[in-house]
Order: structure tokens, then C-alpha cells, then sequence
């Protein structure tokens, strides 16, 4: 490729994340022929076509998708290269996605995100809540929260703390249906349970020195931990959740801890993980920084 086409790159990144020729023309006062061309120019030097075109919208080919994800590791580089050189790496600016799940984006993500943007003004973020694993690559993320042992990947992990679990109920709740006492107990009630994580509709107990997974089960299951939550305090049913995401209600009394003494808490690292490179761009590291100080 024409190393004088970083500019063309940069153009084709920007028209495939909003959208449109003509959305990147009025960000830069620009026409979107000349838009298009910019992109024609990155195809003839690459001998491949990136984009199909139509009147209704764009859609990237199969090797347009390939490209893409080279071409945001290529720009991510050439700008933390910038900032070395020009000496300015405390100067962080910029877009900056995140994606995380329920229970860190409302428990841990938001508390901190007003005192982030006093601190780095220039620095707009976008936060992709899903309680379901991603491909960070496919998602364009910066910055992908994980909860539990991470797969071998080529993406650099950033560990940011831990989470250990707690089984819980509303007093609501315990006092229509009683309080359990023992592991087996769980199986006459009604268990509220994660969707897409089979594994942990079976909780883990030692009782009499022994291991023991009782396999629980209930009329509600969503995919997303907060919502759990919310039921769980409204009465529906007993939680097992992170200890971070019951924290308030269990203070308040909403929630009142079950089982504790026998329950294994499973404690399970949070890391935060980067496309290989990304970490050294300001913005990004502004925020790992800022996580693993104030989460």
C-alpha cells in the first residue's frame, strides 16, 4: 500500500463508523464525492474493493472487514507514535469505546465517568453494555471489560480488581417462601438466572467438608445482571450475583445475604483488555489508569 494514503485510511474508518459518505463530508466541510474518492483512491492502491455502494447505504465486502480491523491497529499506532514524538502523551483527546457488562457499567463505570471528564475534557466516550461475551476486534472496542479467567488471546490484559459472588433475597421474598438452610433447600425455589452462562445455573457449596453444585432453576432468566438485580429486590426470586452489584442493597436491607456460612464466593479476577498497541494512546491509558485507581 502507498504509504502517502494514511489520510485515505483514516477517511474509510470514519465513513464505515458513521455511516455514511456524506456524515464524514459535513464533520470535515468536505463534498462526499470527494469522500468517496478518497476511499476509491485506498482501493485502487489496496487492488480490492472495500465497500459495496448503493443509494440505501454502505456495507463493507469480506475483504473490507479484514481490512478494517488492520486499518484501527495501523491509525492507533501512527497516533501513539504522534503523541511520543510531539512529546504530549499526558495530552489525552479523543473517541474512546468501552465495552463492559451490566453490572460494571452502572456499579463501577458510572460513579467514576463524571470525575474521568473533568479530568480529560477532550476525551468523548462510548460505553456498549452486554452481559454476553464480545469479539473486541468485530466491536471496535478500546476497552473490553472481562469478569473470569481470560481465553489465550493476542489482546493485553489490564488487571483491575476482582468480584466474588453472594446468593441473596428481598425479605419480601424469604418471608412468603421461608429462608433456605441448607443447599438442597434451593431446589423448591423459585432461582433467578443469567442467560448465555449455563455454567452458573449450578452453585457451588461446602458442606461437611465436601463439595457440592446443586443445579437450581426458577421462571425468569434474562441477559443482563442488573435486571436480576431489580427483581430480585422487587421479590421475584434469590440472586446469586457479584458482591459489587448487591453491595448497596445488601447495606440497605433490600437484599439479606443467604447461606453464606456454606456458599463458595468464587472469586473471579476483572481485567480490562486492549487491542495490542491501543494501551499506549493517551485516552486509553487515561482510562485504564483511572479504572484501576477508582474501581
Amino acid at each position: 500500500m502507498n504509504p502517502h494514503l494514511a489520510p485515505e485510511l483514516a477517511t474509510f474508518v470514519r465513513v464505515i463508523d458513521l455511516g455514511s459518505f456524506a456524515s464524514v463530508a459535513d464533520e470535515r466541510g468536505l463534498t462526499s464525492s470527494g469522500i468517496s474518492r478518497a476511499v476509491s483512491r485506498l482501493e485502487a492502491s489496496l487492488g480490492s474493493k472495500l465497500l459495496h455502494r448503493s443509494t440505501r447505504r454502505l456495507e463493507l465486502t469480506r475483504e473490507g472487514e479484514v481490512f478494517l480491523r488492520h486499518a484501527r491497529n495501523i491509525l492507533a499506532m501512527l497516533e501513539a507514535a504522534q503523541s511520543d514524538i510531539s512529546k504530549e502523551t499526558e495530552l489525552a483527546r479523543g473517541h474512546l469505546k468501552i465495552n463492559c457488562g451490566s453490572a460494571f457499567a452502572h456499579h463501577k463505570l458510572a460513579p467514576i465517568l463524571p470525575a474521568f471528564n473533568e479530568t480529560y475534557p477532550d476525551v468523548t466516550v462510548d460505553v456498549s453494555i452486554a452481559d454476553h461475551r464480545i469479539d473486541p476486534y468485530a466491536e471496535h472496542s478500546d476497552i473490553t471489560i472481562r469478569v473470569g479467567p481470560l481465553s489465550d488471546s493476542d489482546l493485553v490484559a489490564v488487571r483491575l480488581g476482582s468480584v466474588s459472588r453472594v446468593i441473596a433475597a428481598s425479605p419480601a421474598y424469604l418471608e412468603k417462601y421461608g429462608q433456605p438452610a441448607s443447599s438442597k433447600d434451593l431446589l423448591s425455589h423459585n432461582c433467578l438466572l443469567l442467560k448465555g452462562f449455563p455454567h452458573q445455573s449450578n452453585w457451588p457449596f461446602r458442606e461437611n467438608g465436601k463439595l457440592v453444585e446443586v443445579a437450581v432453576s426458577g421462571n425468569f432468566s434474562s441477559d443482563s445482571a442488573e435486571m436480576l438485580l431489580r427483581t430480585a429486590i422487587a421479590g421475584l426470586g434469590i440472586v446469586r450475583l457479584g458482591d459489587f452489584l448487591g453491595e448497596a442493597a445488601l447495606k440497605s436491607g433490600k437484599l439479606l445475604p443467604i447461606l453464606h456460612d456454606s456458599h463458595i464466593k468464587n472469586e473471579q479476577p476483572i481485567s480490562a483488555l486492549t487491542p495490542p498497541g491501543r494501551q499506549s494512546l493517551p485516552r486509553v491509558r487515561a482510562m485504564l489508569d483511572f479504572l484501576k485507581a477508582k474501581t
